[in-house]
């Protein structure tokens, strides 16, 4: 019998970890990986990345398991997170995800475009000639390329730009065309329960900046030296996780540690506004939406049964 799939989702810094161990604990569960940050290797500090008591006490899987000079992206983890799903049902067992990168969940129910995979070269490309031509030029150069994939693209959201512009230089064909082919396919939607967490954003924020300053104090400076040291490409996706270009401004002594700080506080809190917005507007099927804390619920509360 095919277990049903729990998703524990939310803004970064709000608890959600503890929580799902809790609740595994109910449930005979197994915790995998939502967070598109938490996957590398290199990034155990900066990520906030599950403890090593916190992995004892429960199985994790898909976390620090992909090096940081791999090009990740959203369909590889889909694939890597159904086969966990297929082991966790063999050992009659509950898969609980855990994470706040609401396109990996969207995409994992909803399934994703069968757009073809583009190089590295054509992605270094692209960040090249967006560097070349300035936002309001290179925003205008991919508006006319695909007028219907930048319709909903703001002029400084790069990373989107790029993608429609990579697409179409690489196949000849719109990101707005392989948009409408039939989407492929993950997982049954129908077995399935996202507790989604939205809790008070000020207080929230103040969780980020705390978070942060903890980061600073577990060793994120040295983690971020390490990670220098490899020598990886600027335009992978790792160097620009959170914390990271602001902590390489810092070793290279562009900015001060009391500026570095403030900024990953910023840019984070940043982070937990965008996520917020995208689930306001999600069409996801929400099983319970909670305004609390996860960790602000007792573990013996009966909520944990409702699940």
């Amino acid at each position: 019998m095919t277990k049903t799939i729990y998703f524990i989702t939310g803004p970064t810094a709000i608890g959600k970890s503890e929580f799902a161990i809790n609740l595994s604990k109910k449930i005979n569960g197994e915790i995998i990986n939502a967070d598109s940050m938490q996957i590398y290797k290199e990034l155990k500090v900066v990520s906030a990345r599950p403890n090593y008591i916190d992995t004892k006490k429960v199985k994790h899987h898909l976390y620090g398991y992909i090096n940081g000079n791999e090009r990740f992206n959203v369909e590889k983890w889909c694939s890597d997170a159904v086969k966990k799903i297929k082991l966790l049902n063999r050992k009659n067992m509950s898969p609980i995800f855990v994470g706040g990168t609401g396109l990996y969940i969207d995409t994992l129910i909803n399934g994703i475009a069968p757009i073809p995979y583009i190089p590295e070269n054509l992605k270094e490309e692209s960040e090249e000639l967006l560097k070349k031509l300035g936002s309001n030029n290179f925003f205008n150069l991919v508006k006319k390329l695909d007028s219907e994939a930048t319709s909903n693209i703001s002029q400084n959201d790069s990373q989107r730009l790029k993608r429609v512009w990579e697409v179409y230089n690489y196949t000849n064909k719109k990101l707005s065309f392989w948009r409408k082919k039939n989407n492929k396919k993950f997982i049954n939607s129908e077995n399935l329960k996202i507790i989604l967490f939205i809790p008070d954003r000020e207080k929230n924020y103040k969780r980020v900046n705390e978070r942060v300053l903890r980061m600073i104090d577990n060793g994120a400076i040295q983690e971020i030296r390490n990670l220098l040291k490899l020598k990886y490409k600027k335009t992978l996706p790792i160097m620009r996780a959170h914390g990271v270009p602001e902590l390489i401004s810092f070793l290279e002594n562009s900015i001060s540690l009391e500026e570095c700080i403030q900024k990953i506080q910023l840019v984070t809190r940043h982070y937990v506004k965008r996520q917020n917005t995208w689930w306001k507007s999600s069409k996801l099927p929400i099983f319970k939406k909670l305004s609390e804390f996860p960790d602000e619920i007792d573990p013996k509360s009966t909520i944990l049964t409702d699940f």
